[in-house]
């Protein structure tokens, strides 16, 4: 292995379809299942950002000391996007589950990649 041989760690692209907009729609709904989700995974959670869009939607920000979590949300779509960027050892597993059920998700994508390099 070389120094441009290394794996930083895997990036969750996750997809949730079938979401009732009242779910989705204002911090107060996304704020804590969000801030639970990164607890459940195991993160370290230095700080956080949310914004309110109008008349509805919400984008947010989580920042972890392995990494991040990020979402954005259309709720007249029933959609949300969220991701997990860890290089440490955590459970995202936990955070997906834990926000299909709050969100009510009907329907879940989920994509993993690693993160780094491999110049072979």
């Amino acid at each position: 292995m070389d120094d441009r041989d290394h794996s930083f760690g895997k990036h969750y692209l996750v997809e949730f379809s079938g979401c009732p907009a009242e779910k989705v729609s204002c911090i107060a709904d996304i704020r804590e299942p969000f801030l639970e989700a990164a607890r459940l995974s195991g993160a370290t959670i230095l700080e956080s950002f949310f914004h309110q869009f109008e008349p509805r939607g919400v984008t947010g920000m989580i920042f972890i000391a392995e990494s991040h979590f990020s979402l954005h949300t259309w709720p007249e779509a029933g959609y949300v996007a969220f991701d997990i960027l860890t290089c440490g050892v955590m459970f995202p597993e936990r955070a997906i589950e834990h926000l299909k059920q709050s969100f009510q998700a009907a329907h879940v994508d989920i994509r993993v990649f690693t993160r780094g390099f491999n110049d072979q």
